[in-house]
């Protein structure tokens, strides 16, 4: 079998990074996120602001106050050493409401490895 049909893809590795992600937010997951969000992280949040990776572990470790949340529709876009991802999302407020939103996050390969860069969150 040729090794290239044994490998893991790029697309197949930022798809189950993409997962991980979701699945820190809803879980708070400091530790995933130290794993995988590049030393110079930013984030944009839907109040407008804009949070290093420090704010943003901080932020994750607060407790969660939205359930169930999905990423539908993800677009995976492969430019080289770099990835954007486009998805949208859907979960559930505290008090009971649905909440829907999109994101995009950006991936860059650094030293062989796939780590998150940058994130811009909206809420619809």
């Amino acid at each position: 079998m040729p090794e290239a049909a044994t490998s893991v893809s790029d697309r197949d590795i930022l798809s189950g990074l993409n997962g991980d992600y979701i699945r820190s937010v809803q879980n708070g997951d400091v530790r995933r996120f130290e794993e995988i969000l590049a030393s110079d992280f930013r984030c944009s949040n839907p109040d407008g602001s804009l949070l290093d990776r420090a704010g943003f572990l901080a932020q994750t470790a607060r407790p969660v106050t939205i359930s169930n949340l999905k990423a539908q529709d993800v677009e995976i876009r492969l430019f080289g050493d770099v990835a954007i991802i486009h998805a949208r999302t859907s979960y559930m407020l505290a008090d009971g409401r649905p909440g829907a939103g999109r994101y995009t996050d950006v991936w860059a390969r650094q030293n062989g490895k796939w780590l998150c860069v940058s994130a811009h969150v909206t809420r619809l």
